[in-house]
C-alpha cells in the first residue's frame, strides 16, 4: 500500500512539479534569448512563470512531506528517549496536518471569490481562480500525507533525522 501511494504521488504531483520547473528552464531560455537577439520578450512571460513557480512549490509539497524532507530542528533529539520521539513525530504530524488542511480551506475559499470576481492575469487575461483551486488540491494531499502519518505509518526517515526505534518497523 505504501509504495502505491508513493508511486501516486511521484507520478501526479512529483511529475506535475518537474515539468513545470522543466518548463520554467525553456521559458527562461527562450525568453533571454528573444530580448538579446530579436528584442521580442515572451509576451506574459512572467505571468507564466509565475503561475508554473506556483505548481513547482506547491506540487512539491505532498512529496516533500511523503520523503519527511522538511527543514528539522533535532539538536534536542539525541537527548529524549525514543517513546518521547515517537510521540513528538506523531503530534507534529498532526500539527502539519491541520495547518495544511486549514490552508488547503482558505485557498479553497479564496478560489471561490477569484472565480466570482473573475479575476485574471493582467496581461494574458489567464483566469486565476483554477490556480488558486489546485493549491488548494495540493494543501489537502500535504495534509492527508501528514494524516497519515498520524495514524498508519511513521515517515521515512531522513538521514539526519532517524525514527524512534519502536517506530521503525511501522513504516514497512
Amino acid at each position: 500500500m505504501l509504495k502505491t501511494i508513493e508511486r501516486t504521488l511521484r507520478w501526479s504531483t512529483g511529475l506535475m512539479a518537474a515539468v513545470a520547473l522543466f518548463t520554467i528552464m525553456w521559458l527562461t531560455l527562450v525568453d533571454v534569448t528573444g530580448r538579446r537577439f530579436f528584442d521580442h520578450s515572451v509576451p506574459g512571460g512572467l505571468e507564466i512563470t509565475e503561475i508554473l513557480m506556483v505548481i513547482v512549490i506547491f506540487g512539491a509539497l505532498p512529496m516533500v512531506s511523503w520523503r519527511n524532507e522538511h527543514v528539522v530542528f533535532d539538536s534536542l533529539d539525541t537527548f529524549l528517549p525514543d517513546w518521547v520521539r515517537g510521540i513528538q513525530a506523531r503530534l507534529v504530524n498532526l500539527i502539519c496536518a491541520g495547518g495544511f488542511g486549514f490552508l488547503a480551506y482558505l485557498m479553497s475559499t479564496r478560489a471561490d471569490r477569484f472565480a466570482e470576481y473573475g479575476d485574471t492575469t493582467v496581461y494574458l487575461q489567464v483566469s486565476i481562480a483554477p490556480v488558486a483551486w489546485m493549491m488548494a488540491l495540493f494543501l489537502a494531499i500535504t495534509a492527508a500525507v501528514h494524516l497519515l502519518f498520524v495514524f498508519v505509518v511513521v515517515p521515512v526517515p531522513s538521514p539526519h533525522h532517524p525514527p524512534p526505534a519502536d517506530l521503525e518497523g511501522a513504516s514497512s
